[in-house]
């Protein structure tokens, strides 16, 4: 298991480079904005930093895991976050992104993701999947107005 967990760091760092590097040679400064923010609130969910996090989210977010039979308002999505911290922590997490769209004050964020995280009972799952982030410019930040993905690691 150690092994396993110190390969999937390895990887972690490999792939935050190399997207790091991309990063930097192609995205304007609008589109580098918007991946910053959501680093951010990556790094808050992976905290556990509910209220932090969950300033991310518009009032009128609408947002559809592919696991779910429907779609869900804010509060749905806070809800069960509430519920994914009491039985779980995120040891840790890397994002990787495939595309940013900018038009205007809204953006689209398309990037792949990989989680370990910690259950209740101290053992360690890995998951990884695809998501979309449709975010609208408001203040200084850049808010999920939507969004959509999940895992499709098994």
């Amino acid at each position: 298991m150690k092994q396993f967990t110190r390969t999937l760091v390895m990887l972690a760092v490999i792939s935050l480079t190399a997207s790091t590097n991309l990063f930097a040679q192609e995205w304007n400064a609008i589109q580098k904005e918007v991946w910053k923010n959501v680093e951010a609130y990556w790094a808050l969910d992976a905290a556990g930093n509910l209220d932090a996090f969950m300033s991310y989210f518009h009032e009128s977010y609408i947002g559809w895991e592919t696991s779910q039979p429907m779609p869900g308002n804010k509060a749905t999505v806070k809800k069960f976050i509430e519920h994914d911290y009491k039985t779980e922590k995120t040891v840790l997490y890397n994002i990787t992104p495939a595309s940013i769209n900018v038009l205007g004050n809204v953006a689209i964020a398309n990037y792949y993701y990989s989680r370990i995280v910690k259950d209740a009972e101290g053992k360690e799952k890995s998951r990884s999947g695809r998501w979309t982030d449709v975010l609208m410019k408001q203040g200084d930040k850049w808010v999920l107005i939507g969004d959509q993905g999940g895992q499709t690691s098994k």
